[in-house]
């Protein structure tokens, strides 16, 4: 990993997408855990971060529900 950055995901919105905040930027709105690992990826983090590394890791700070809320209802 090239640093710990701070990653915050936000709660879902009314479609279900999860605005996703890596070291105070804004990255986009990720509509699953491979599109946080992609953003991941892109801020320079390893290659092999996938969807299980996102969901177990302790580095992401989940507002308004875990790695499984993607609805609207979460």
């Amino acid at each position: 990993m090239a640093s710990v950055m701070p990653v915050i995901v936000y709660p879902p919105d009314e479609e279900g997408g999860r605005r996703v905040r890596v070291d105070g930027e804004v990255l986009g709105r990720a509509r699953s855990l491979r599109d946080i690992a992609e953003f991941l990826r892109r801020a320079g983090l390893d290659d092999d971060v996938d969807a299980a590394y996102v969901r177990a890791s302790g580095l992401i700070e989940w507002r308004g529900g875990g790695p499984e809320a993607w609805g609207p209802e979460a």
